[in-house]
């Protein structure tokens, strides 16, 4: 009978411990967030010795992201705002760093898994579109018009799904831009193999001076509707496979919001060892959905017009 008080105020007191403990936690997450941050300041201010490499697929992104213009541009910033708005929200919510975490990553993420093959669509369009221009500036230039003329001569006429990019080309060669330079910089931003094909006929014609570049960019056109027609094909194949990350993706967030509206679910996690697990399973699950993502998506179709510095171009 002694003994039974004793253990209610034990009870009591594990509230408060449990409390200590994330405190305790969150003290050294944000000490060696600091000293990191302090390293990184340090070595930005200073420099290293390692030689200066052209970014990769990701740092190229966050770049255009960063400083790109147009609506896509600032969609994306206001989707990182949003995300930084939202997981401090759920940190603040919760009391568990790893909640705010995964809930940042979940509002950039779960557009990014459900619209799975919307690029590859829209890059289906493109190079219809490519093929459409191409027929146009066949007929134009088969008038007697100059290259360059024949490409101004189809701004008016060109597909909306590379206007910008059409327009672009037609503005640096007014500016005075040589054209190859032009016609390159146009490939890169199309970024496909058969916009090369293109831009690889209307670059030898720079140099020959051919009469036979209507047959050549109407040979490339037939042969752009036919790549449409197969990348249609498979991506009509790829239904499946993209069925299955949206509905990875929306039990995802069911289970995530579950967790957030029920305590009792996520008392668990709120030790240090829980927050541990907690990055372990969400950065599993996190890395299994873009798994399956990767294994829906075509490899990148490979380019024979290749930017290998800022004004180089290979063949």
């Amino acid at each position: 009978m002694a003994s039974s008080p004793a253990q209610p105020a034990a009870t009591a007191g594990a509230g408060p411990v449990s409390g200590l403990e994330n405190l305790r936690f969150i003290a050294v997450l944000s000490g060696t967030a600091s000293v990191a941050g302090l390293l990184l300041a340090l070595v930005a201010l200073t420099g290293t010795r390692r030689p200066p490499r052209p970014p990769g697929r990701v740092a190229a992104r966050l770049q255009r992201m960063r400083h790109g213009g147009g609506r896509d541009a600032r969609a994306r910033r206001w989707l990182l705002i949003v995300a930084a708005t939202a997981g401090a929200l759920a940190f603040l919510l919760t009391g568990l760093p790893v909640v705010g975490l995964l809930v940042a990553l979940a509002v950039p993420g779960a557009p990014w898994l459900f619209t799975v093959g919307r690029a590859e669509q829209r890059a289906i369009s493109r190079i219809e579109a490519v093929g459409e221009w191409t027929r146009r500036l066949k007929d134009v230039s088969g008038t007697g018009q100059g290259l360059q003329q024949a490409i101004v001569g189809t701004i008016h006429t060109v597909p909306d799904e590379i206007a910008e990019e059409v327009r672009t080309l037609a503005a640096r060669l007014q500016a005075g831009w040589p054209a190859r330079n032009a016609l390159l910089a146009f490939a890169d931003e199309i970024a496909d193999p058969v916009c090369d094909q293109v831009v690889a006929a209307l670059i030898l014609h720079l140099s020959d001076r051919g009469e036979r570049l209507g047959d050549v960019l109407a040979s490339i056109a037939s042969a752009a509707a036919a790549e449409v027609g197969t990348r249609r094909e498979v991506e009509a194949k790829r239904t499946q496979p993209r069925f299955a990350v949206r509905f990875l993706t929306g039990m995802t967030l069911l289970v995530l919001g579950y967790g957030l509206l029920n305590p009792e679910y996520m008392r668990p996690y709120g030790t240090p060892a829980g927050q541990a697990v907690m990055v372990v399973l969400g950065g599993g699950f996190v890395a299994l959905l873009a798994w399956v993502r990767s294994m829906s998506l075509p490899p990148p179709a490979p380019r024979f017009l290749r930017p290998v510095g800022a004004g180089e171009v290979h063949w």
